[in-house]
Formats: C-alpha cells, sequence, structure tokens
C-alpha cells in the first residue's frame, strides 16, 4: 500500500483509500445531475443559501474513502425499512478486499459502499472553516463524531439548523406554520391582488416589475431607466411571441420578434423595444438626447423615483373555471387600482411604528462589496451599492415590502416553540433573496432572479417585486421556502442517496443513520480555535483568495436574523458580521495576497496541532493555475504537510496542457510531514518526471480520463515527492521554493518529457548493482537510448555492464578525444573530465576559464554528488579552488 504514494519503509504509515485513488468519473457522473437539482438530491442543503456550497455526493465520495480505513471498525447496513446487516462484513472477502482493492488504476471497489449505509467507530472529524455545513453533514451520515466551525454567525445559524433537523419534530413544524399562516398570510395577500383581465374578479399578484427613473440633468424630463421594453418570453399557446412594454403609452403587447421594429397600436408610432434609454452606467434623456452618469444623478438628487410597469399574475378564478393556461397566468399593464393598493400598503407601513421593529434600520457598512471605489485596488466589478442611493439596510425594499415582511417576521417572534420560531426564520431570511428591490426579472425564463445570482450586490434598474407569501406560482415566496426547509428537515432523519447506473438516476431507499448525531459548532476564527490532536480527518473547504466576500455579503442576512436572534445567541449581538477576522484578500480591510496567505498558513498551522500525526486533511479547493497552486503547496508544507494525492471534480480541461489558466475544483489530500531529507533539484526533477510518467501511463491504459483530469493527478504525485524534500531542495547552490518547484512540475506536466541520457545516467548511479535491464526501463518514454549513451560512452558490456564513471579509462578517453578536438561538450563531459584531473593532481583553472559554468551544470555537479557520495563534485568548479 505505501508504495501507491510513494513512502519508504522508514515513512511507513497506513495509507488511505483516497490517497491510492479517487472516482473521479463515478463522482462527477453524480456532481452533474445532483449540481441541476440539489434540492431534490440533497434538500437539507437547500433550506438556506449560503455562497460556494460544495456538492454533497463530492463530500460524500471523500468521506467513504477518508473515513473507511479498518474493517474492524467499520459496519455496512442497506437502505430501507429492516436496516439489515449488508453481505460486506470485516472479514475476509468482504470490506478489507474492498479497501485493499482500491489504486490508482481501478479505484471503484469501494464505490460499492456509496449507497449503503455506511457506519464508522471512534472517527472524528473537523472542518474548521463549515460554511454551509455540507462537510460536516456528510461526514455524520457515518456515525462520525463532528465539529464545525465558522467565523461567520449566519453560516453558524444555517449549518446548527441543519444538524439539528434530525431530532425536530415535523409536525410541530407543521404546526407552527400553520398557525403563521392564519394569523399573517391573509393581511399580506391583501396587498398583492390586481384585477383579473379576463373578468370582475381579483387575481394574485406574483410579480410586479418596477423601473426606477430619475430627473434629465438637461431638461429636467423624467428618464425611465429602462435598458431595453422586454417584459417576458412567450409561453403556453403564445410560446413562439414576447411580451414588451410599449413605451409610447405604457401598455403590454404581444409581438413576433421583441428585437424588430414595431408599431404602437394605440399611438400608432413607431419604436424599436430593443432599445431602451440605458447603456452601461449612463441613461440617455428621449427628450434631449443628453447623456449622463446613473450614478452621479442619483447622488445629484438623493435617490430615484419607482414607477410600476408590468404585473405578472396569477388567478385561482380562471384556473379553476377553465380558461387556458396563458389566461391564468399572464402579464397586464399596472391600473389606477393596482397604485391605490400600494399607496393603502405605504400608508399602513408609515403608520404602524410597532411594525418598524421587525426591519432592519442599520446602516449599510462601507466595505469593498458596498463601495469599491473608497479603497486602492479591487476585486473586479463595480460594486457600488451605497452609490445608488442605499443608505440602511431597510432601503433595499419599498414600503409593500417592509410591511408585508415586518408582520410575517412579527408573526414568527409570537411563536411560543423556540425551535418552531427558528426554522421559520430561517424561512424567511432565505425569502428575502427574492424579495427585495436588489432583484431583477428573468426575461427569458419568466422568474424573478437571484439577489446574489453573482455573489454580490448587483443594482438593478428595473427591480422586480416579488409576493412575499406567495401565489400559487412565484419564485421564492415565503410558502415556498417553507416547503424547502420542510423537506430538508424530512431528508435530515430519513436522508437517501442516488447515484448513476446504466446512464439512469437510481434513488436508494431511506438510511437509518440521519444527519447530525454527535456534533459540535463552533462560532470563531478558525485560528484560534482550541482543542487537542484529537481529529482523524479535518474536511473542509477553506476559503479562497477573494473569491467570496462572505462577511460583507452575509449582513444581507444578517440584519434580519439578529433582529429575533440577538438576545438568543451572543453570536447576533453585534451589528454587523466580523471583518477584520476574516481570512480573505479584501482592500476594505488592507489585506491582499501576502496577508491572505499569512493568515491561511496560520490556520492550516493550528489544524496541524489539532491533527492526529497519522490524521488527513482533505479539502476542496478552487484552482485558477499555476501561480495558485505554489501558493497551495508553500502555505501547506510550511506548516508541515505533505500532499499526497489530488483529484479533479469537473476537471475536462484540456488547456491543462496548453500552458493557458484553466479554472477548476479539486480534492486535496494531505498528511503530517515526516521527516524531510535533503535532495538536489536534479535528483528530484528525475524522481518527478518519473512520477509524472508513471501516473500518466497507468491512467491512460486503464481509465477513461481527460487530459486535464489526468494532469490534476500527476500534479497531486508529483507534489507528494516535493513534499518529502520542502526546505531542502538545492539548484545551483540556493534553496528552491514551493513556487518555483510548481513551475517546473507543471512544465513537465505540459510538455512531456525533457528527460535525456545525462539524466537517465545519473538514475543509473542511483541504482544499486545497476545493470543493462535497468538501463532498458530507465530509458522507456525518454529522450534517451541505449544506443546513443553506448556511443557516449556511458557504459559498456565488454565485461559486463559497467558504467562510464570519471575512473573508466574508456569514458576518460572519449571525452579527452573531445576536449583536444575541441567537440561540443556535455555538462557530464565536463564535470567528469574535471574530476579526472582533480584526482590527478592537475590543473584545473584553464578550463574553468575557458567554459561557461551554468547554472545547469553547477546542478549537474550537485546530482553527481548526491548520487555517488563524492563531495568533490559539490566543490570543483569554485574559481579559487587550489591546484596541485
Amino acid at each position: 500500500m505505501s508504495q501507491e504514494i510513494g513512502q519508504s519503509e522508514e515513512r511507513k504509515r497506513k495509507t488511505l483509500p483516497i490517497e491510492k485513488g479517487f472516482p473521479i468519473e463515478k463522482v462527477n457522473e453524480i456532481a452533474a445531475k445532483e449540481g441541476r437539482a440539489k434540492q431534490w438530491y440533497r434538500p437539507i442543503y437547500t433550506m438556506h443559501k449560503w455562497w460556494a456550497r460544495r456538492l454533497g455526493c463530492v463530500f460524500r465520495a471523500i468521506s467513504l474513502y477518508t473515513l473507511v480505513d479498518d474493517p474492524d471498525q467499520v459496519d455496512v447496513y442497506e437502505p430501507g425499512e429492516n436496516g439489515s446487516l449488508s453481505d460486506y462484513t470485516a472479514d475476509d472477502i468482504g470490506i478489507q478486499n474492498l479497501i485493499d482493492e482500491v489504486d490508482l488504476t481501478d479505484p471503484d471497489s469501494l464505490w460499492k459502499l456509496y449507497s449503503k449505509d455506511v457506519r464508522v467507530k471512534n472517527k472524528k472529524v473537523l472542518d474548521p472553516f463549515m460554511g454551509g455545513g455540507t462537510s460536516i453533514g456528510e461526514a455524520s451520515r457515518f456515525g462520525a463524531k463532528t465539529v464545525g466551525n465558522d467565523l461567520n454567525p449566519v453560516a453558524w445559524f444555517v449549518t446548527k439548523k441543519q444538524m439539528e433537523a434530525s431530532e425536530i419534530d415535523v409536525e410541530d413544524l407543521e404546526d407552527a406554520y400553520e398557525t403563521l399562516r392564519e394569523n399573517v398570510a391573509e393581511d399580506v395577500l391583501q396587498y398583492y391582488r390586481t384585477k383579473c383581465p379576463n373578468g370582475d374578479h381579483d387575481a394574485d399578484i406574483m410579480y410586479v416589475l418596477w423601473v426606477k427613473e430619475v430627473d434629465c440633468v438637461s431638461c429636467g424630463h423624467s428618464v425611465p431607466l429602462f435598458r431595453d421594453y422586454r417584459v417576458g418570453k412567450g409561453r403556453y399557446d403564445h410560446d413562439d411571441k414576447y411580451t414588451i412594454r410599449d413605451p409610447t403609452d405604457g401598455s403590454v403587447l404581444r409581438v413576433d420578434d421583441w428585437q424588430s421594429e414595431q408599431v404602437s397600436p394605440a399611438t400608432g408610432e413607431t419604436f424599436d423595444p430593443s432599445e431602451g434609454n440605458v447603456t452601461s452606467g449612463d441613461y440617455s434623456c428621449p427628450e434631449c438626447g443628453q447623456q449622463y452618469g446613473i450614478a452621479d444623478a442619483v447622488q445629484e438628487q438623493d435617490g430615484f423615483d419607482l414607477r410600476p410597469y408590468a404585473i405578472e399574475y396569477y388567478c385561482e378564478h380562471c384556473d379553476e373555471s377553465g380558461h387556458s393556461k396563458g389566461e391564468v397566468k399572464d402579464y397586464k399593464a399596472p391600473s389606477e387600482d393596482d397604485l391605490e393598493r400600494f399607496e393603502e400598503a405605504s400608508k399602513e407601513w408609515e403608520n404602524s411604528p410597532e411594525l418598524h421593529e421587525y426591519v432592519p434600520n442599520v446602516d449599510i457598512p462601507l466595505g469593498i462589496m458596498t463601495d469599491s471605489s473608497a479603497f486602492e485596488g479591487g476585486i473586479g466589478g463595480g460594486h457600488n451599492l451605497l452609490d445608488h442611493g442605499f443608505d440602511q439596510w431597510s432601503d433595499l425594499f419599498n414600503d409593500r415590502q417592509l410591511l408585508a415582511l415586518s408582520k410575517i417576521l412579527r408573526g414568527i417572534d409570537q411563536l411560543e416553540d423556540k425551535e418552531a420560531r427558528e426554522y421559520l426564520l430561517m424561512t424567511f431570511s432565505n425569502a428575502l433573496c427574492t424579495n427585495t428591490l436588489m432583484t431583477g426579472y428573468d426575461y427569458s425564463y419568466n422568474k424573478i432572479q437571484h439577489v446574489f445570482k453573482s455573489n454580490s450586490f448587483d443594482v438593478p434598474h428595473e427591480p422586480a417585486e416579488g409576493n412575499p407569501w406567495g401565489a400559487e406560482f412565484g419564485r421564492g415566496t415565503f410558502r415556498s421556502m417553507w416547503d424547502m426547509v420542510k423537506r430538508g428537515v424530512e431528508y435530515a432523519e430519513a436522508p437517501t442517496e442516488r447515484y448513476v447506473e446504466d446512464g439512469e438516476t437510481v434513488e436508494t431507499p431511506e438510511f437509518a443513520q440521519p444527519i447530525g448525531g454527535d456534533f459540535e459548532l463552533h462560532c470563531s476564527d478558525a485560528r484560534t480555535l482550541e482543542m487537542g490532536d484529537e481529529f482523524d480527518v479535518v474536511l473542509t473547504d477553506p476559503p479562497y483568495y477573494d473569491n467570496i466576500i462572505y462577511s460583507e455579503i452575509s449582513d444581507f442576512f444578517y440584519v434580519w436574523q439578529r433582529i429575533l436572534l440577538a438576545d438568543e445567541y451572543e453570536q447576533f449581538e453585534p451589528t454587523q458580521t466580523p471583518r477584520a477576522e476574516s481570512i480573505v484578500a479584501n482592500p476594505a480591510q488592507d489585506k491582499g495576497a501576502e496577508e491572505f496567505e499569512s493568515e491561511l498558513g496560520e490556520a492550516f498551522g493550528n489544524i496541524h496541532r489539532m491533527l492526529k500525526q497519522d490524521g488527513a486533511v482533505v479539502f476542496t479547493y478552487h484552482h485558477a493555475g499555476v501561480e495558485s497552486w505554489g501558493e497551495l503547496l508553500q502555505a501547506l508544507c510550511q506548516q508541515d504537510f505533505e500532499v499526497t494525492a489530488t483529484y479533479p471534480i469537473n476537471a475536462d480541461e484540456n488547456k491543462f496542457i496548453g500552458g493557458e489558466a484553466v479554472t477548476f475544483d479539486i480534492v486535496i489530500v494531505a498528511r503530517p510531514a515526516t521527516e524531510r531529507e535533503p535532495i538536489s533539484w536534479n535528483s528530484l526533477r528525475r524522481n518527478i518526471y518519473r512520477t509524472a510518467q508513471t501516473t500518466r501511463q497507468r491512467l491512460e491504459e486503464n481509465r477513461e480520463l481527460s487530459r486535464g483530469d489526468i494532469g490534476v493527478v500527476e500534479m497531486g504525485r508529483c507534489f507528494h515527492e516535493y513534499s518529502k524534500h520542502h526546505g531542502k531542495v538545492e539548484r545551483a547552490g540556493e534553496t528552491m521554493t514551493a513556487k518555483e518547484v510548481v513551475d517546473e512540475i507543471y512544465g513537465v506536466i505540459q510538455h512531456g518529457s525533457d528527460i535525456g541520457e545525462i539524466d537517465v545516467f545519473l538514475d543509473l548511479l542511483e541504482t544499486p548493482d545497476a545493470s543493462y535491464d535497468d538501463l532498458n526501463k530507465l530509458s522507456r518514454g525518454t529522450n534517451a537510448t541505449p544506443e546513443r549513451m553506448e556511443d557516449m560512452r556511458l557504459y559498456r558490456m565488454d565485461d559486463g555492464f559497467k558504467l562510464g564513471t570519471w575512473e573508466d579509462e574508456k569514458r576518460i578517453a572519449y571525452i579527452q578525444s573531445r576536449v583536444g578536438s575541441d567537440e561540443e561538450l556535455t555538462d557530464l563531459d565536463k564535470a567528469q573530465f574535471l574530476r579526472y584531473r582533480w584526482e590527478l593532481g592537475k590543473s584545473v583553472s584553464e578550463y574553468l576559464g575557458k567554459w561557461e559554468i551554468t547554472d545547469d551544470l553547477r546542478e549537474l555537479c550537485e546530482g553527481l554528488a548526491d548520487a555517488t557520495g563524492d563531495d568533490t563534485y559539490r566543490n570543483i568548479l569554485e574559481s579559487r579552488l587550489s591546484d596541485y
């Protein structure tokens, strides 16, 4: 087993299945499906938004291949009502065989347990960066004791409710929801009704589409900030049409093509629906043609106006009366009745001071995500929430939304059952994502957008207002979010697993092992966690540079949640989530790449302290090129870890071998490092090349993986070779950094072999009792050939197999003939010739002055010294070396 990852006897340690191989193809096959249907595969993790969640199938597979390493500590049950023991047992024909058979070329033996209810004993798992808690949720399904931590209170609260869900009585939750519905629903829905175009009755509003307006700085004309005049794509019996707004009279029309010029049926005027008044960040006044910056106009006019321009409705009356789908659910222009209904809601809000306690009248803090222009440096994109007229978090909602949301939140607060309050609060918090002025409307799919569709605050000029409680249809309503929470709670108690068999998705019966179990959660800085070396596995997804500024965007949820939680949990006492302690590159905190690397390194140092000496760190990482690899390897090695494997997740990237930057996710396995040994770069380079070559050949011959996938696995094997010598790799008299080595490794993987005759010769010097068979084996797949090496007198066969060292007379005669004729000399020729003269006490100064002493020559001499134990090679190039 230890040979699989290149461990010597002195470095003997139980090799985990995940270090020997990983079923990339199997995982990616499920991941492709789960990624499109998360709420059905694992509804527990869709109860509330968290950013950059890893898929549950990925962490389940990682847990399986990491936790299942000792058959005596594993029980396998068949999913289903009886939960009977499986045929897989700890005897010789069972689990041990599955573990032993995992290797690089065929890792699928253990995969047979993926769909089984597997339990492990005496395993403890930590995630110091748990985020949305997928890692510890999946590890808990194996019966492991789990400890989760995150600095962010929102992540802590969301994960807490996920891990507690299996202990909750669903009927109690349903009773609480019904009480809330009876107390609140109609009071909210009364303001979300509109006159149905098909008769004298009301329909339910699904969405109200609004447009912002500013006054032209030149002529004072009101300018609606339309990018174009689309309303929605046709559907049902109008699926070949488009719904647009007629800018000449404000009506809603169906047309064949929204990008073609149209004639208004009402006014006879011609207009182009694809040409609005907004281009990039500027408006163009339709009256005078003035162009001006929108953000500047908003600031100068102290805000903007809002006007509704379309309503999407659903009519239950028409549905029950047998009307066509296109009549039951459609668009209409707002009427005076609709404007009056909004004004009624606005007045009630203004006259209900008691409800104002249930909205976050809290200032939006200055940060890189709220005003990127205030700081030196950036994180990509324009983040300027504060420049668009929003000062407090409550400004991100209109009066009707604030009235509805405050009524729902007050209703939740009045429930007696604490657990029910918190699960309904989570429902409420998640519904905020589609019930704010920060959401637009997706014309292509006829639905409201998510506030964090791009993991930032993108301010729309045409916001969409959803129905907060919810009609029969509509995205992100409170009632639909409740359905998701309820499904999540039910799943936590009796999870199932979906996998792919013969191209078809199969769902198992319910597992008896729930999510949660024996767990504890912390809300703190990963660098300050204080626990002993007690963890078998650290399973995590650490922060990645400036990818997501969690502390700033999570405030959107936090300020609402703390209204009910500030008195319950100390984590929710501050007015905002922690900023300075966040491990992230954030110009607003004066943190760049150096600070990020340093702080992440500190976190890994603390992780090392909490991990058992034979434990493993397995984590997912977002990769974006060679520099990222170097930073990662440097951080791990500096904290006394060695990388033992890497695997891609959906990394089908041929660019990997083209020298271009690529972006994908990888699984990285690391272990506490054992004693590191010094090595020359020349020797390490050959080890790395042969490791990459062997890995590639085995994968290409035995598995159907893309070149990009294979490259990632090669990289991990090469990292392991380097990890054994970190800080002790010498090249030309200097110690190489991890980043420098990664550059070289990347080149080996991208461009293939540059191993020639001299490299093979060095390998032979390091091979005990080297033979002609060794020469043949070492030459395969390289640029070297036995014939060429024989011509160079690097070996001879006239008296058995003998290497052409400096002591071999035929080798030295070959070199002397080349020196005398001024033929081109290899670095090996030079080094051996100098060594020969030094041994005879002859001067070397003449040749040191004539030959260029390159870094390659210095590296070769170091390699010769390592291979032969002859330290004369290390000093022979010194220009001040005494001559005999």
